[in-house]
């Protein structure tokens, strides 16, 4: 070995023999012995503290070639510190914000105006108040919160105390949220009092007892104090010139979130700061977006941390416009006030505005971008928005690699085409994010790629900066989910031959009827077309025949009015008649407080019919 490694520096250096002097010195201290192991090369106190500041314990000395045994002139005395390396992390983009423009306003909520400076600093302040309570790295700390103030800065001043950021789902009953603290090891909780009577019950049953710091938002109901303190008094406990504490290594966790714990326990999502920063920069590139966007808070703070959008905006110098409660008329409204440039919704939410009346809709000219996900829109509702004035992105991705993670991106020449055609091509999943290495549709077993033809159905796996770090005290599913090196979607799809992928259905929900393969999503698109309805969700249906058949849930809009032969009748005309709904159920759809239909619920309706 170490013969081999010496051919290796003759020939890199190009020439039979190391050239004289120190760079030979240099050369021969760096050759690995018998032991493959570089040799140490004798170091200073204060290189030996730059360098062990700057480094964390599981860091190679020595990276590319070198950490295989192969040592080239790149890898000698040019080592990382601190002039030239610095752990990634999007508490940077708030900092540089509020020093380039510190009198931008950050923050609308109500009759509240915030500039960055002034978000940088009560941050800060929040970042020290938690530390003085003795939290710090590797600390969890939970928020129960809409979409409010409170919410979007301990997205910044959580991780600046070192601490991890759990954002609760407010839709959660007490038990679930017991579950995560005491999982999350939560020693805080910001909590709203709006949610006191669920997290008065959750702190009943949970055996941790974190320090609780109410929340009274001016906009929000009120509601009983759970704590000794509430979140304004708490800042001001803190010092607005702390010095934030900066992640040690870039895989420090910046964010814990939970999956939907629909069979067992939920499992906890680690994030990482690394990730963090790549996915706020990959929603600009997807995006485009420009200096000081107008951002909507339509989505959850709560749901994948606002889809690492509040780190994007910090990262833009944008706007923030916070909505407690997202419904059609309060959207239309903050367009028409506040010159909205951007917002992300699910489908459910872009359904709402097309569904909304017709004065609600009115005095706004400009261009609205909106971000959609969760699951696939139908091409129906992406034709609707695009016609009252919204420019739709799509994008897929999951909890697990921090929200959106695949877009749909635009190709000029498809400008040609008819507006429905184009909603077809825009509904498609896409191409991976510019931040995201690895995207694939492949045999779940043996991860050979399947035919870029667009019908063989494979599923879609992910690999890269943005998959999470794994799931915390999980490590069972996390060796689950990155089997053979790639992270397991759950989701299938099919890879079109431009390189597009198309969801068909979770694996879960796929349906098998006398052996064909029937996408749900297929159907329920069909279903968007019809003139009365207004929601659709598909589900497999027990049959002693043919061993499931597709069950339809359908939500008409106000007004409408249709039967289920009339429903059935519509899709057998448009779609093979083996894929059309055998049932009907008319009914409003179970939802996540993120939009999406909950279809654990409808396949238990399903069964029970």
């Amino acid at each position: 070995m170490a013969k081999r490694t010496s051919r290796n520096v003759k020939k890199a250096t190009g020439t039979r023999k190391p050239a004289g002097g120190a760079t030979a010195a240099r050369l021969k201290a760096a050759r690995p012995q018998k032991t493959a192991k570089p040799a140490a090369r004798p170091k200073t106190a204060a290189k030996k503290a730059a360098k062990k500041a700057v480094r964390p314990a599981t860091a190679l000395r020595r990276t590319g070639t070198a950490a295989r045994g192969r040592i080239t002139p790149y890898d000698v005395d040019l080592d990382r510190n601190p002039a030239n390396y610095e752990p990634l992390s999007p508490m940077s983009f708030l900092a540089r914000a509020a020093a380039i423009f510190p009198r931008h306003v950050a923050q609308i909520h109500g009759t509240i105006r915030r500039t960055w400076a002034e978000t940088h600093l009560r941050c800060r302040r929040l970042a020290s108040a938690l530390a003085r309570r003795g939290i710090g790295r590797g600390d969890t700390v939970a928020l129960m919160a809409p979409n409010i103030p409170a919410a979007y800065e301990a997205a910044f001043g959580v991780p600046m105390a070192g601490a991890v950021l759990n954002a609760l789902n407010i839709r959660l009953d007490a038990e679930a949220i017991a579950f995560m603290l005491d999982h999350g090891e939560s020693k805080a909780i910001l909590t709203d009092t709006e949610f006191a009577p669920v997290i008065r019950k959750a702190l009943s049953i949970a055996r941790r007892r974190p320090i609780v710091i109410d929340i009274d938002d001016p906009m929000g109901p009120g509601g009983e104090r759970l704590g000794q303190i509430d979140y304004e008094a708490f800042l001001m406990e803190g010092d607005p010139d702390f010095e934030p504490v900066r992640p040690r290594d870039e895989w420090d966790a910046i964010a814990l979130n939970y999956t939907s714990g629909t069979t067992g326990d939920p499992k906890g999502v680690v994030y990482h700061h690394r990730g963090a920063y790549l996915n706020a920069i990959g929603n600009v590139l997807v995006w485009t977006m420009p200096r000081h966007p107008v951002y909507l808070w339509t989505l959850p703070l709560f749901h994948c941390n606002g889809w690492t959008f509040p780190w994007t905006m910090a990262a833009m110098a944008g706007t923030n416009v916070f909505l407690r409660r997202v419904e059609a008329k309060a959207i239309f409204d903050a367009i028409r006030e506040h010159g909205v440039t951007h917002f992300c919704g699910a489908p459910i939410v872009l359904n709402m505005l097309i569904n909304a009346p017709e004065e609600w809709r009115r005095g706004f000219t400009h261009k609205v971008e909106v971000m959609t996900a969760a699951s696939a829109p139908p091409a129906a509702v992406i034709e609707k928005m695009e016609r009252m004035g919204f420019h739709i992105t799509h994008v897929y991705g999951l909890t697990e690699v921090y929200g959106p993670a695949v877009v749909c991106e635009w190709n000029q020449e498809w400008n040609a085409l008819p507006s429905d055609e184009q909603a077809v091509l825009k509904a498609r999943q896409g191409v991976r994010y510019p931040v995201l290495e690895g995207l694939m549709v492949a045999d779940p077993e043996t991860l050979e790629p399947v035919p870029s033809d667009g019908t063989t159905i494979g599923e879609v796996f992910m690999r890269g900066n943005i998959v999470m770090k794994g799931y915390l005290k999980n490590p069972k599913a996390t060796a689950k989910a990155f089997k053979g090196g790639w992270f397991h979607t759950g989701d299938l799809g099919v890879m079109h031959p431009n390189g597009y992928i198309e969801l068909k259905d979770r694996s879960k929900d796929i349906i098998i009827s006398g052996g064909e393969n029937i996408s749900t999503i297929e159907v329920e698109s069909v279903l968007y077309r019809h003139p009365a309805v207004l929601e659709a969700a598909v589900v497999a249906r027990p049959d002693e025949k043919w061993g499931e058949t597709p069950c339809a849930f359908v939500t008409l809009k106000d007004g409408a009015s249709a039967t289920a032969e009339e429903i059935i009748a519509f899709c057998r005309d448009n779609l093979a008649h083996f894929k059309c709904p055998r049932t009907v159920v008319f009914g409003p759809l179970p939802k996540t407080s993120t939009g999406k239909i909950q279809k654990f619920v409808l396949r238990e309706r399903a069964r029970a019919l």
